[in-house]
This record gives C-alpha cells, sequence and structure tokens, in this order.
C-alpha cells in the first residue's frame, strides 16, 4: 500500500520467485527457491554429520543438538506410530530436518522462505500421502480398505461414515501442505510490515522495532512448531498405514 508520505509497504514482494542469473523463470531455471532448498540440505546435513563424527563422551553443541534432534524424531516417530514404524525412521526424520531448517534459514534477513510457497509444501505433503497410501496397500492389501469402515459404528451409519472418511483421508495433503505454508507467509508477511512501519515513524522507530524483536521470536518458535505439526502428521498417517482398522 502506498499513501501521501510515500511509505508503500509490499510484504509479500519477499515470497517472489526470481532467477539467481535474471531472465524469465522457467522449469529448469536457478532460482531462489533452488538455492535456498540446496542450502537447507546443507545446513541439515552438516549438522548430522559434523556434529555426530566425534562421538565424544563429553558432547559438544553440535554434538547435543544432532543427538537431541535424531533422538526426539525417534521417540516421536516409536510413541505416535508404534515401534514397528522404526524402519520408516530416516524418511521422518528426512523430512523434520528439511522442514526445521527451511523454516530456520528464512528467518535470517533478506532470506527466502522456501517452506512457505504451496509449490514445496505441496510436494512434500502428496509424497507422505502417495507413501502412506502405498505402504498400507503393499502390506494390507484390500484390507486397507477398513481405514474407512467404522465397524464401531451402528450399521445404518458405516456407509455414511465411510464415505466422511474417504473425503478426510483424500484431503489430508491439502491440509498438510496449506496449515505450513500458511502459517510460514503469514509470519513473515507481518514481520515485514512492521519493519516497514520502523522506517516511516522517524523519532518512534523503537516501537515497530520491538513489534518486530517480539515477532521474531514468536517466528522462531512456530518454525520449530511447524516442522513438529508437519512430523506428527506424517508419523499419525504412517500409524494408519501399518494399522488400518478402526
Amino acid at each position: 500500500m502506498a499513501g501521501e508520505s510515500g511509505l508503500a509497504i509490499k510484504p509479500m514482494d519477499q515470497f517472489e520467485v526470481k532467477a539467481l542469473f535474471g531472465g524469465d523463470v522457467s522449469w529448469y531455471t536457478p532460482t531462489n527457491v533452488t538455492l535456498w532448498m540446496a542450502l537447507t540440505v546443507l545446513a541439515a546435513t552438516a549438522l548430522m554429520v559434523y556434529g555426530a563424527r566425534g562421538r565424544a563422551l563429553v558432547t559438544s553443541r553440535a554434538q547435543s543438538a544432532a543427538e537431541m534432534t535424531y533422538g526426539f524424531v525417534y521417540k516421536m516417530v516409536e510413541d505416535v506410530s508404534g515401534k514397528d514404524a522404526v524402519r520408516f525412521f530416516p524418511f521422518v526424520f528426512t523430512l523434520f530436518m528439511f522442514v526445521l531448517f527451511a523454516n530456520l534459514l528464512g528467518l535470517i534477513p533478506f532470506a527466502f522462505t522456501t517452506t512457505s510457497h504451496i509449490a514445496v509444501t505441496a510436494v512434500l505433503a502428496f509424497t507422505v500421502f502417495l507413501s502412506v497410501t502405498a505402504l498400507g496397500f503393499i502390506l494390507h492389501g484390500t484390507k486397507f480398505l477398513g481405514l474407512f469402515w467404522v465397524s464401531s459404528a451402528p450399521l445404518a451409519l458405516r456407509p455414511i461414515l465411510a464415505v466422511i472418511e474417504l473425503i478426510s483421508y483424500f484431503a489430508r495433503p491439502v491440509s498438510h501442505s496449506i496449515r505450513l505454508a500458511g502459517a510460514m507467509m503469514a509470519g513473515h508477511a507481518v514481520v515485514k510490515v512492521f519493519a516497514g512501519f520502523a522506517a516511516a515513524l522517524g523519532a518512534f522507530f523503537f516501537l515497530p522495532v520491538l513489534a518486530v524483536t517480539a515477532f521474531y521470536a514468536m517466528e522462531l518458535l512456530v518454525a520449530v512448531i511447524q516442522a513438529y505439526v508437519f512430523t506428527i502428521l506424517t508419523c499419525v498417517y504412517l500409524k494408519d498405514a501399518l494399522h488400518p482398522s478402526h
């Protein structure tokens, strides 16, 4: 928005996809999204490789962070999906690390938050959806359809509940992706708005600066929570694939 004072705040500009070397954006063009996804993978890999290489009895900060993250996700998979789901831990852990580091790197000033784009989160969500659905049929065959048949309900209600369960199941990747992208986009947009006010208020700049600081602290919390939510939902869906009967 722009006024007579010349104030112009465009919070959505930070989500624009741009070619790294100029020109139009095509499917093969390296973009800022490509760059920050690559940095996300490198950062996550660096933590696990560097943190785990020493295996010292007295742990360093990097080793402690790597071990705590590993143990946290491992316990999540075991507690939510069951011990038989531990064999799929590498898949779940990779998702958690990618989403977590993508969210955290997006907090760096002038960085690009890849998880604010529905195209990125939709690919992650549909990967989970297709993987657990295929796993369910591979392990159980047609018995996997028991996930949609609520046998504990009265017989007359079961067909209706089956339709509701089916719709809910196919809505999973939509809600899974929109929740993450929406949360990251909304928070970054608010920070950008308050940062714009700080430049326009002159002597009272400290008020929006305080607001930006508070929102940054909240965004740090949101970045971690959204990675946790995305991962725990993946564990819930994995549990349904392993144990489909109601």
